[in-house]
């Protein structure tokens, strides 16, 4: 893999060009499928989500219809891994799922490598490469696959948040609000923050309010958890 290609990975200014140069990195590595996912925890409702690739419109249809992720042995190991996952039929036979296999080897998902980045900010960045034909038997063959595609995550992920990692949401907190918040988290009380920065506890529970009605929560920590999952502290 040529790093001028990496590069210009790196810079892509938009969606489209990303999506593009990904799909077109994938195949130069032999692999004809490819899905990018930029993924959020929301601590009060569904994690957000945006989704990159070439994956079949047919397929995501079937796979959201079914119990498949939370059966899916890579979904489960790339919850918690952050070390490529390798799979191919024997490994969905072996973990009793081998209809799930069968089920996406249909549109092309027979062998594949994938890759979860667990980040800051209750952020993931995963990268999946899927083909029909097996993998390399060639230990150096996979070794020179594996090196590759770790490289492409590194920078496809930075490009990933770059363009589609800030929150999903209009919430914007004030400097003063921000700063509170990162004091809270640091399990002071309103009236140490007030000490510190030299404003009355009142004026230090007045943000807090603020900020928990602009964030949606009830407590002064929930809006730190929230707070935090946006990116906002």
């Amino acid at each position: 893999m040529r790093l001028q290609r990496l590069l210009d990975l790196s810079q892509a200014a938009d969606g489209d060009s990303f999506q593009r140069q990904l799909i077109d990195l994938a195949n130069e590595m032999e692999f004809g499928l490819v899905s990018a996912l930029v993924v959020t925890d929301m601590p009060n409702g569904p994690a957000q989500v945006v989704r990159l690739g070439n994956t079949p419109s047919a397929y995501l249809a079937a796979y959201k219809d079914s119990d498949s992720y939370s059966r899916d042995p890579v979904m489960q190991r790339l919850k918690t891994l952050s070390v490529p996952v390798i799979y191919d039929q024997s490994l969905y036979v072996r973990e009793a799922a081998a209809d799930l296999w069968e089920e996406q080897a249909q549109f092309g998902y027979r062998s594949g490598i994938s890759v979860a980045l667990h980040l800051p900010g209750q952020r993931h960045f995963v990268l999946g490469l899927d083909r029909e034909p097996a993998l390399p038997k060639s230990e150096a063959k996979l070794m020179r696959m594996l090196g590759d595609l770790q490289l492409l995550v590194v920078h496809a992920q930075e490009t990933a948040l770059r363009l589609f990692g800030k929150p999903l949401t209009d919430v914007a907190l004030s400097p003063k609000e921000q700063l509170i918040l990162r004091m809270t988290m640091q399990g002071k009380s309103a009236k140490v923050i007030g000490a510190e920065i030299h404003s009355a506890e009142a004026t230090i529970n007045f943000h807090l309010q603020n900020a928990r009605v602009k964030l949606g929560v009830t407590s002064k920590h929930q809006a730190v958890l929230k707070a935090q999952s946006l990116g906002l502290i």
